[in-house]
């Protein structure tokens, strides 16, 4: 704006040299000193341009660069969300784990101890075996000869099955459990036995 005032001043003083008939050598230095003034208004014009056009690229840069910050601001926050619904999952499954694992550690501890009940039970009826197994076994070969009957151990469930080996004749042994009292079975059983000795 300044450039354009001293225009106009140099104008206004070339024309009132011309009007007054000043010396030529007056209209030559304005002259000249118009000309410095157009070139030097130029160059600010061209270098205003250019700075305006180098201010609007800046701020289109830095808008472009604040959109950008905060379209990665607007991800991180999605991001973030996203990681701590994550996070609120895993522990829910950690502390569900956690309890299975705890669960999981009692039911072993309690079939450690079973199966320590069980060996000790087991030795125990090993023991009582050794011991008992003997006379158990004497006691049924007694019976055996002494009632002469030979049992069918493989015969259906109720069924009382066997051969008595009698005097005479073998005779085979034929009762349905389901049907017949224990007493009667019984009573029927020592019949069989030979009283004479």
């Amino acid at each position: 704006m300044a450039a354009f005032r001293d225009i106009e001043e140099v104008s206004q003083g070339l024309l009132s040299l011309l009007g007054a008939n000043r010396a030529e050598s007056q209209q030559r230095r304005l002259l000249g000193r118009h000309e410095q003034l157009v070139e030097r208004l130029l160059e600010a014009q061209d270098s205003g341009e250019q700075r305006l056009r180098e201010i609007l690229a800046a701020e289109e840069d830095v808008a472009r660069s604040l959109l950008d910050a905060k379209e990665r601001a607007h991800r991180g926050g999605a991001e973030l969300q996203q990681l701590d619904a994550e996070l609120r999952r895993a522990a829910a499954e950690d502390a569900g784990l956690q309890a299975s694992l705890l669960q999981l550690s009692q039911e072993l501890q309690e079939l450690k101890e079973t199966e320590a009940e069980l060996k000790r039970q087991e030795r125990e009826v090993d023991e009582d075996v050794t011991v008992t197994i003997p006379a158990a076994v004497y006691v049924a070969q007694l019976y055996r000869r002494s009632s002469k009957i030979e049992w069918d151990y493989e015969c259906e469930p109720g069924a009382i099955k066997g051969i008595h080996h009698g005097p005479s004749v073998a005779q085979p042994i034929h009762l349905d459990g389901t049907q017949l009292s224990k007493k009667f079975i019984s009573d029927y059983l020592w019949s069989l036995v030979d009283t004479s000795w």
